[in-house]
């Protein structure tokens, strides 16, 4: 039976299993989306599982002023930019194609993706996690500042950062747009 989110979160309060499980299984392919966006694909799952421990750990302190999936992001967001730092080192990705070699009109999707996702790996974490919480995650700025607990502004003036270190690595690589 699906419970609506006032009743899942107050189950999950009261140490409901069932309700856990179901509050993991609505919301683990965002979470592990983006956690694989800012930490990279070997390390998402250990983010992803990191988080909802803390999740569990914290419901009690949820007070339903933000929207559930909003809180959950929060707490994702927080455990991977955490990683990050234990780790104390951006990776890079390395291309696996010469996107210089290719005419413009030749351009592949996968291709421009994967350029895109090195790119991604190359920039400041905090300006990752805005991009990806936006043009990913598609969510608007109000809540964004509330996931990253910054202002409003922040979020407009990181996202554009973040826009113009990707535009400039990317052209760096030779995807001119």
């Amino acid at each position: 039976m699906k419970l609506s989110e006032s009743e899942l979160v107050g189950a999950c309060q009261r140490g409901d299993r069932a309700a856990q499980k179901q509050l993991f299984e609505c919301t683990q392919a965002q979470i592990y989306r983006l956690a694989a966006r800012i930490v990279g694909e070997q390390e998402a799952a250990d983010v992803t599982q990191q988080a909802y421990l803390q999740v569990f750990r914290k419901i009690g302190q949820f007070s339903g002023r933000s929207a559930l999936a909003t809180w959950i992001y929060r707490i994702a967001v927080n455990e991977a930019l955490q990683h990050i730092r234990r780790r104390g080192r951006r990776s890079a990705t390395a291309l696996e194609f010469e996107p210089v070699d290719q005419a413009p009109n030749q351009t592949n999707t996968a291709d421009l993706r994967d350029a895109l996702d090195a790119a991604l790996a190359d920039i400041d974490p905090e300006l990752k996690a805005v991009f990806l919480l936006k043009e990913v995650e598609e969510l608007p700025y109000s809540e964004i500042a509330h996931v990253l607990n910054i202002p409003e502004g922040t979020v407009g003036s990181r996202l554009n950062r973040a826009r113009r270190e990707l535009q400039n690595r990317l052209k760096a690589c030779g995807w001119a747009s």
